[in-house]
């Protein structure tokens, strides 16, 4: 009889503690990403921000292990940014075993699109500027500038096309529909991602993939968007995905890199040379632009 009662007062010591432990997995995971799209590591001396793929990385790595969250909210502010980034991240985010749903807020445009389109759901304010579905590829012609500050550039090379990124001298018509020819080909390749993520017919996309903006609820009516609504509205989808009732919200906010990563990775170097003398306030600008970047730079923006 004293085995019975112990076994009885052992069921009912256990019974809480599974009640508690089914409790625990009802988490959905909010990440917000805001700013441009750059290849890495983020972060700015001027205090702005950057989404890049090792940061987004980080943070799908961990919600991903994480058991007690059940889904995703992205919540996505930015007008696009580098194509190689915006691949990036989209890989990093078709590894994620979980529901993923976002939620756009002001700007998710361009590359903030692309990172969005293969979602399980996507969530946009009637207000959000979205779409602008197209590429920009941009380099520098410094012929002006370096004839004003009396800098003459002498370039040796192999190969008929080794310097046509340069910036030295202004593109052949040749060199012209070369460098079109790869934007087409990153414009085809945005057009198929949309189209497989918001399961829409390839040539319907085309039609929309102008260059243009469209608001939430325009989006919503062609087909880019799923539902309107702010954060709440794609945390409450993301628990129906994952079926998950009484969901609690945690919010994790990326993490920038450090002073001494952003000067390893060359950041620094804008405000250096902005610092430098001996020219106007917008060559300053032109020229620290210039070295901060590599070209030819390929924008979904």
């Amino acid at each position: 009889m004293s085995r019975i009662l112990l076994s009885l007062l052992i069921l009912l010591s256990i019974i809480p503690m599974v009640t508690s432990c089914s409790s625990i997995g009802n988490k959905i995971a909010v990440i917000p990403l805001n700013g441009v799209i750059e290849p890495g590591p983020g972060g700015s001396f001027l205090g702005g921000s950057s989404i890049t793929p090792d940061i987004v990385r980080k943070e799908l790595e961990k919600v991903n292990d994480d058991l007690m969250i059940k889904a995703i909210v992205i919540q996505v502010n930015s007008p696009g940014g580098d194509v190689s980034a915006c691949e990036e991240i989209a890989y990093e985010m078709a590894k994620v075993k979980k529901p993923i749903v976002i939620s756009m807020r002001s700007v998710a445009a361009s590359g903030g699109y692309y990172i969005s389109a293969k979602a399980d759901k996507i969530v946009a304010l009637q207000s959000t500027l979205t779409g602008s579905i197209g590429v920009i590829s941009e380099m520098p012609n410094l012929n002006g500038l370096l004839d004003k500050i009396g800098v003459k550039m002498e370039v040796i090379k192999s190969g008929k096309y080794k310097d046509m990124y340069s910036g030295f001298a202004e593109l052949t018509p040749e060199e012209r529909a070369i460098v079109q020819k790869t934007t087409d080909q990153m414009y085809e390749q945005f057009i198929d991602v949309v189209a497989e993520g918001r399961h829409l017919d390839k040539e319907k996309v085309r039609e929309l993939a102008t260059g243009q903006t469209y608001t939430g609820l325009e989006a919503k009516q062609l087909g880019l968007v799923d539902e309107l609504g702010g954060i709440q509205t794609a945390i409450d989808l993301a628990a129906k995905l994952a079926d998950v009732q009484n969901p609690v919200t945690e919010y994790i906010y990326p993490q920038s890199p450090g002073l001494i990563d952003i000067l390893l990775n060359g950041s620094g170097s804008q405000l250096i040379s902005a610092m430098t003398g001996g020219l106007s306030g917008a060559e300053q600008m032109a020229a620290s632009t210039f070295l901060n970047n590599t070209y030819p730079r390929f924008l979904y923006r």
